[in-house]
C-alpha cells in the first residue's frame, strides 16, 4: 500500500491511497465466504459454492464491492497511522479507481487536530475578587439558618408579607381551565417569589376563605409562556415566628453551645466558599488569557457538530424537563434567535479551543492521571449525576467512556499548571496563593467551558 497526504487547510487533509490488488486477497476471501452463507445454488451445499460459480451467478462486481467495503477501513487506518495524523470524526471516502486484478485507489478527506504551538504562559496576570467576609455576610447567613427553624401557627387575620398561606389554584386560558392548571393545598410564603408573578399582591390582605383572580404569564406546563387568569383561594393563614438569636438557638440549630461559636463557624464557612469562588474565578480568567495567546484553527465540521449537539442538549434535555420549547426559553431570557445562535457558536468555539489547547498542554507537560485522581473525579461526577459511584462507574465502563473521564482529569491538571505559573492578585493588590487542592476545581472549570450550554 502507498499513501500520500495533501493538506487542504490547517484542520483538514486528503489522503490518497493506492492498494495493490494482491493486498485485497483476505478481503476477497471474506467476501466470498460471506456471500456463500447468504445465497443458495442448486447442486451445491450452502457455504460450498465455488468462487467462479458466485462470479457467474451473482457477478464479480458484487464480490468486489463487498471486499472493498471490508478493506477500506483497514487501509485508511494504516494510512492515518503512517502519516501520524489525529483524525476528528469520520472520513469522506471516494473510490477513484478499481481495476479487477490490478489496483484499488481511493481518497479520504478528514478533519484533523490542528498543530498548536503553546507559548510561554508564565507571564499571565489576572485579578480576582478579594476574600472578604463582612459582619453583614455573617448576619445574613445566620438569618437564613434562623428562617429554617421558624415555627408557623394558624392565625385569624388577613395575610401579610412573610406569612405562610395554604392555597387552592385554578388557571384558565381563553376561559378554559387547563388540565394541569388546578392545584390544591399549596403552601406558599408571601414575598418569596417562588410561585406566579402577581400572586403576592393577590393574596395579601385576604383572610382564610378569601378569593382573588389575577393575570399571570405561566412559566411551565402545557400553556407555558401564555397569559392565564388565575383564581386563588386562601384556605389558611399562618404566621411565622422566628426563634430568638441566642445561645439556645445555636444549640438548636447547630453543634455549637453559643451564638458566638455559631457565628465564628459561619465566618469560616463563608471564607471557604469565597476562596472556592476565587479559585474558580482565577482559573476562568487564566484560561481566557491563555486562549488569547494561542492561535487555534477550528475544523468547520467539528464546529457544526458541536453547535448542533449544544442545541439538541438544550432543547431536548434541559428545556424538555422544564416544559419549555426554544422560542419560550428565548422569550424568558430576553434574547433574539440571532443572539442565541451567536452565543451558541461562541461557546462552541471556546469549548473546542479549550480542549485542543489543554490536550496539547497535557502532552507538552507530560501529565498523567493516576487511579486515585480518576476515582476522585468519578465520585464527583457520580454525585452530580445523582447516581451511586458503583452505578456511575458501571455506566462509564459499559459506555466506553473511561478515556473521556481520563481526558477531563488530565485537562484539569493542565489548567492547574498554567494557573500555578500565572500571577493572580486580588482587588486589594494582594498576591493570591492557589494551592494544589484546586486541581479538581480546574477540572470543573475546563468541563464547564467544554460542555453544552446549560439552561
Amino acid at each position: 500500500m502507498k499513501s500520500a497526504v495533501e493538506t487542504l487547510n490547517p484542520t483538514r487533509v486528503r489522503l490518497s491511497i493506492e492498494v495493490p490488488f494482491e493486498e485485497l486477497k483476505d478481503s476477497l476471501d471474506a467476501a466470498y465466504k460471506k456471500i456463500n452463507q447468504q445465497v443458495t445454488v442448486k447442486g451445491f451445499r450452502k457455504g460450498k459454492i465455488p468462487a467462479r460459480v458466485i462470479d457467474q451467478r451473482f457477478g464479480r462486481g458484487a464480490v468486489l464491492e463487498e471486499a472493498v467495503n471490508d478493506a477500506l477501513p483497514k487501509f485508511y487506518t494504516e494510512a492515518v497511522n503512517e502519516a501520524e495524523l489525529n483524525p476528528l470524526g469520520q472520513p469522506e471516502v471516494d473510490i477513484t479507481e478499481l481495476k479487477d486484478g490490478e489496483t484499488l485507489n481511493f481518497t479520504a478527506e478528514v478533519d484533523i487536530r490542528p498543530t498548536i504551538e503553546i507559548p510561554d504562559y508564565s507571564g499571565i496576570e489576572v485579578e480576582v475578587d478579594a476574600v472578604e467576609v463582612s459582619e453583614k455576610d455573617i448576619d445574613e447567613s445566620v438569618e437564613q439558618l434562623r428562617e429554617r427553624f421558624a415555627a408557623t401557627s394558624p392565625v385569624e387575620r388577613a395575610a401579610a408579607d412573610g406569612d405562610v398561606v395554604t392555597l387552592d389554584l385554578e388557571a384558565k386560558v381563553d376561559g378554559e381551565v387547563l388540565e394541569d392548571g388546578v392545584a390544591e393545598g399549596v403552601s406558599y410564603t408571601i414575598g418569596s417569589g417562588e410561585l406566579l408573578e402577581g400572586i403576592d399582591e393577590a393574596v395579601t390582605g385576604l383572610e382564610a376563605g378569601g378569593e382573588a383572580t389575577f393575570a399571570s404569564e405561566l412559566k411551565g406546563g402545557s400553556a407555558a409562556g401564555q397569559e392565564a387568569q388565575v383564581t386563588v383561594k386562601v384556605t389558611q393563614v399562618a404566621a411565622r415566628e422566628l426563634p430568638a438569636l441566642d445561645d439556645e438557638f445555636a444549640q438548636l440549630a447547630s453543634e455549637f453551645d453559643t451564638l458566638e461559636e455559631l457565628r465564628a463557624d459561619s465566618r469560616k464557612r463563608l471564607e471557604n466558599m469565597k476562596q472556592y469562588d476565587q479559585a474558580t474565578q482565577a482559573q476562568e480568567r487564566v484560561l481566557e488569557k491563555l486562549l488569547e495567546l494561542v492561535e487555534v484553527p477550528v475544523p468547520e465540521k467539528l464546529l457544526e457538530d458541536e453547535i448542533n449537539t449544544r442545541k439538541h442538549n438544550l432543547e431536548h434535555h434541559q428545556l424538555g424537563q422544564m416544559g419549555l420549547d426554544l422560542p419560550q426559553y428565548l422569550e424568558i431570557q430576553g434574547k433574539t434567535e440571532e443572539e442565541f445562535e451567536t452565543e451558541t457558536k461562541e461557546a462552541a468555539v471556546k469549548g473546542i479551543k479549550t480542549q485542543f489547547v489543554l490536550d496539547e498542554l497535557v502532552n507538552k507537560e507530560k501529565l498523567n492521571v493516576n487511579q486515585e485522581e480518576l476515582t476522585e473525579h468519578l465520585m464527583r461526577r457520580a454525585a452530580s449525576s445523582g447516581m451511586s459511584p458503583d452505578q456511575f462507574a458501571q455506566a462509564v465502563v459499559e459506555g466506553g467512556q473511561v478515556p473521556l473521564l481520563v481526558g477531563e482529569v488530565a485537562r484539569g491538571k493542565a489548567l492547574a499548571v498554567v494557573v500555578e505559573a500565572a500571577t493572580v492578585k486580588d482587588t486589594n493588590g494582594e498576591v493570591v496563593d492557589l494551592d494544589d487542592e484546586d486541581d479538581e476545581t480546574a477540572t470543573e472549570t475546563a468541563e464547564a467551558v467544554e460542555e453544552p450550554t446549560e439552561a
